[in-house]
């Protein structure tokens, strides 16, 4: 892609806050490497975006990693592919890579790579020059060990290393990729055992991860610092089992809220005569630590406990599977329109055939904003193998 590098960026990261960028009562947290929010796999994306409280599967690194735990098999790998702006250009996409290993019973380890390619820009002085390629890009690689606590709940501890490159010499000499190995996640999942009720059984699960806890990062030296979106995500759901031995359906519900500190309102103008230019007049400060600010993101909302509400997002879904081979999914994904407007149904398929499995999903956005996601077909591909596991 041939486009104006500044353009191309304030268009990227700026996506969730576009649709209400002439509303000055919007408030949109905005953070650095801002795509840790997008699903990277087509399960979870068939789903809403969710899960943190969904049943294990290869993909339960990017949101709850305890669940590996709970892995039916011993070895999973998986590689998924999600096309980005894909209605406008063609080289701007979130590749992913994982792999889970269950060591025993009782624990687990995974590793993952998620890498977002900003496609190639070409920089000219002018229209003689031949130009200089340059591919701006973020990753985060990452680890996580798990362990059972009890039959029904898991614990689990992520290590991840980030890099968002995304700012270029040709443009500002200055700049420099933003590292951090300060991302940390704490999750947790329970599953009950499979209960007999009147006309089929069921199972209860529930998840939790406090995900990205770190330093903020920088682009420059002595640059603004901006912080990782650390995340909280609440989760739970119940299996239906069907009585014919083959099919299940599993609905669920999520909850998320970015554990960052909201934008104050800011005034123009040195009405104190005392040098600054925008004060805050409503709302703390946004200078803070990475600490301070997890705590400062519940109750620092310019618009008092109605907008820290408004700060969640949630998420509704259901899937069905049949003999564990075949599913059909659907999910909806609402975040409020002052806050960054994403709203989409979202719908997917998953086939397993012979230890490997596909996963689809398609995204239909139904806020007044179109989603950068609209009218992309994500994929994924897993490959089970190993010894087998039984729950209970």
């Amino acid at each position: 892609m041939k486009k104006v590098f500044l353009v191309f960026i304030a268009l990227i990261l700026a996506v969730p806050s576009i649709s209400n960028a002439q509303d000055n009562d919007t408030r949109v947290i905005t953070t650095a490497l801002p795509f840790l929010r997008i699903a990277g796999d087509a399960r979870s994306a068939g789903l809403g975006d969710m899960g943190v409280a969904t049943s294990p599967d290869a993909w339960s690194q990017q949101w709850n990693p305890s669940k590996y735990a709970f892995g039916l098999r011993e070895h999973k790998f998986g590689v998924a592919y999600t096309p980005y702006l894909g209605n406008l250009v063609n080289d701007i996409a979130i590749a992913q890579l994982v792999y889970a290993n269950r060591i025993n019973d009782n624990s687990a380890f995974a590793g993952s790579l998620r890498y977002f390619s900003l496609g190639s820009i070409t920089l000219r002085q002018d229209q003689n020059d031949p130009g200089r390629e340059e591919s701006p890009n973020e990753f985060v690689l990452d680890g996580t060990y798990s362990l059972k606590l009890s039959e029904q709940f898991a614990l689990a501890v992520t290590g991840r290393f980030l890099r968002s490159d995304l700012r270029i010499q040709g443009v500002d000499s200055d700049a420099s990729a933003a590292n951090s190995f300060g991302g940390v996640d704490i999750s947790g999942y329970y599953q009950s055992e499979e209960l007999a009720l009147a006309d089929f059984n069921g199972r209860w699960r529930g998840g939790f991860n406090i995900s990205n806890i770190g330093p903020k990062v920088s682009y420059d030296e002595g640059g603004q610092e901006n912080f990782i979106p650390t995340n909280l995500a609440l989760g739970g759901g119940f299996d239906f089992i069907l009585n014919d031995g083959f099919s299940k359906i599993g609905v669920t519900a999520e909850v998320n809220k970015l554990l960052v500190p909201t934008p104050p309102i800011r005034e123009d103008g040195d009405d104190n005569n005392n040098g600054i230019s925008r004060e805050i007049i409503s709302g703390q400060d946004d200078d803070v630590t990475f600490i301070n600010g997890i705590f400062q993101s519940f109750g620092d909302a310019p618009g008092g406990f109605s907008e820290e509400l408004r700060e969640f997002t949630w998420a509704l879904s259901a899937e069905y599977t049949y003999d564990d081979s075949f599913a059909l999914r659907a999910g909806y994904f609402n975040e409020a329109n002052d806050k960054g407007a994403r709203k989409f149904l979202a719908m997917g398929a998953g086939f397993e055939f012979s230890s490997i499995g596909i996963d689809l999903s398609y995204l239909f956005s139904t806020s007044r904003v179109r989603s950068p996601l609209e009218g992309t077909l994500r994929f994924g591909l897993t490959f089970n193998f190993g010894d087998e596991y039984t729950e209970y």
